[in-house]
């Protein structure tokens, strides 16, 4: 029997795998979405260069200042989410709808007695930002490793031994205190349910884990078995913006915003696997092969509270052409996170039961995370009464996420690198770790995993008459990760006791709408459908040996929304 050589090389320099905070987390936390009112969707949010709309202060702010009458307004949406999974020629499909209250809001107007500065607008709404609601899983009918292999090879390139993940002398190995090693707490549920059992080396003494998977170097064809998982997340971002604004002499329309986020984010992970002739400790401890049966159930969540600020121009030389721009502070959110999980295990009659972690009390973990700025140039050209073509192009740079601690806001004698407002020297390597700073590992990671991604917007209005309008439009958002990370050349930290991680690739949008409009009622309606493929791996996969992948699948995520807004001008 050969010694398992899974992940012990790429974790030679570890920190010790961090059971809270991590890149991929942050990017759940930035990721965009298509959101706001119908009109605004309905034209796929190329909004940046007219304004007029409630959504339009969460984009570029100076749309607050085109008002020229106030406006009260919601918008309800209708979500209809099909996830599909394909792996080993299979194809597995889930389904969800859920109801939105979108966008409520208010403009009010006040006209002043100058032709230079005609009139200051302003306005407050409630929008739902990122929507986290999805759903998918799979089955994988031929394994070829098994996550056990994954936490035994985490825990012997820590240097884990028996003492650090039992009770032993009375310590909580959940809770060690300060003068003790503080294992995962995956490790520690890999111990207790027995998916890696410890193995004393008599020539050196040092501690050897073994995960339930046998001749992992694949040289016989030893243990097999099935795998299959489920990923559920729901939750949202819902945003508070107080806007106001103006023009000057009616070519200059300019805005402010300041937005206060609240994040709530939810994820259910389950991954189990149907193993024979597998690696399963008898009562003495010692390795036979025997059947083995078990799943990880784990959950993770984020509650937190952002705040960031928005400053927009529009310029309007003549009436049938306009320009845009806006930038976006990034969002600085406070997060508090839990997380736990159990194992349910069978091992053919010799051990079964399930292990919890922590006797069932969630970990806590609190912390600072900065999003990234963005920029948004946009483009409309209007056509008498009758046309409007809107273009935006928007630009985020993820690579330039950043943890820092709680409540933390001066360097406090850390070099410059991480001081959390300015903490990068764009001069840096790219994957530069401050040691320095306590969440170093995980910042040079985000630079690691992610970079800018880009997107464009085109949106159409046409107005058969007056009273009727009829939009269209499409949104492309490039993916922001990079390809180091798609190509499994690099390990992937994760959050909580979920090993399992998605990539996005690109997303894209198509959208349509109606408008009517009856004295100073209004009434929209839009269809926006979206699709996103990403890319599922159970666990990271070891770059130093490539031929041994972990479970990976495509995911295809597709959105069919149905959006109606309603509301008033005077």
């Amino acid at each position: 029997m050969k010694k398992q050589l899974i992940i012990l090389s790429i974790f030679g320099a570890s920190t010790g795998l961090s059971f809270g905070q991590s890149a991929i987390g942050a990017y759940g936390i930035a990721q965009p979405d298509l959101k706001g009112t119908a009109r605004f969707m309905g034209m796929a949010g190329a909004f940046g260069a007219l304004g007029g709309d409630l959504s339009s202060l969460s984009q570029n702010p100076a749309g607050i200042g085109v008002y020229r009458s106030s406006d009260v307004g919601f918008t309800l949406d209708l979500d209809a989410q099909s996830s599909s999974v394909m792996n080993e020629g299979n194809k597995y499909g889930m389904d969800q709808t859920k109801f939105y209250l979108n966008n409520i809001g208010a403009v009010l107007t006040m006209r002043l007695p100058s032709k230079t500065f005609p009139n200051f607008n302003f306005g407050f709404t409630f929008n739902r930002g990122t929507t986290y609601n999805r759903v998918f899983g799979g089955n994988f009918s031929t394994l070829r490793n098994s996550m056990s292999n994954y936490i035994a090879g985490v825990a012997n390139a820590e240097g884990v031994t028996e003492g650090d993940v039992s009770w032993s002398g009375g310590v909580d190995p959940y809770n060690p205190g300060p003068s003790y090693y503080a294992a995962p707490w995956l490790t520690v549920l890999g111990y207790d349910s027995y998916l890696m059992t410890p193995q004393l080396d008599p020539a050196t003494g040092a501690t050897n884990w073994y995960g339930l998977w046998d001749d992992y170097d694949m040289n016989g064809a030893n243990t097999s078995g099935r795998g299959s998982f489920m990923m559920q997340e729901s939750g949202s971002q819902s945003e508070f913006n107080i806007a106001f604004g103006g023009n000057i002499s009616n070519v200059v329309y300019w805005g402010m915003n300041f937005d206060i986020i609240n994040l709530n984010y939810n994820l259910t992970s389950i991954w189990g696997e149907n193993l024979e002739n597998a690696l399963v400790p008898d009562a003495s401890n010692n390795l036979i092969r025997d059947a083995a049966d078990w799943n990880l159930n784990s959950y993770y969540r984020m509650r937190g509270t952002g705040f960031n600020y928005q400053f927009g121009l529009i310029f309007k030389p003549v009436q049938e052409f306009r320009l845009g721009f806006a930038f976006h502070t990034p969002t600085w959110f406070n997060i508090n996170e839990e997380f736990g999980g159990y194992v349910n295990y069978n091992y053919a009659g010799l051990e079964n039961g399930t292990a919890v972690t922590n006797d069932g009390v969630p970990g806590y973990n609190s912390y600072n995370l900065r999003t990234p700025w963005k920029i948004i140039a946009s483009a409309a050209g209007v056509l008498g009464s009758n046309l409007i073509v809107s273009f935006d192009y928007e630009w985020a740079n993820y690579g330039k996420m950043h943890f820092s601690e709680p409540n933390y806001y001066y360097d406090g004698g850390y070099d410059g690198w991480y001081d959390p407002w300015y903490p990068w020297d764009y001069s840096a390597p790219a994957n530069y770790v401050n040691l320095a700073d306590p969440y170093g590992y995980e910042n040079a990671d985000i630079a690691t995993y992610y970079k800018s991604s880009n997107t464009f917007r085109v949106g159409v209005e046409f107005k058969p008459i007056s009273a009727l309008s009829i939009r269209a439009g499409y949104s492309y958002v490039s993916s922001p990760v990079n390809k180091v990370a798609k190509d499994n050349q690099e390990v992937i930290y994760t959050s909580g006791l979920t090993p399992s991680y998605r990539f996005d690739n690109d997303t894209n949008y198509i959208t349509c709408g109606l408008g009517y409009r009856y004295s100073h009622f209004y009434v929209d309606l839009a269809y926006v459908y979206k699709r996103m493929n990403s890319e599922y791996h159970a666990y990271t996969p070891d770059p130093a040996y490539p031929a041994l992948t972990s479970p990976q699948a495509k995911v295809s995520l597709n959105n069919s929304q149905v959006v109606l807004s309603m509301g008033y001008r005077f």
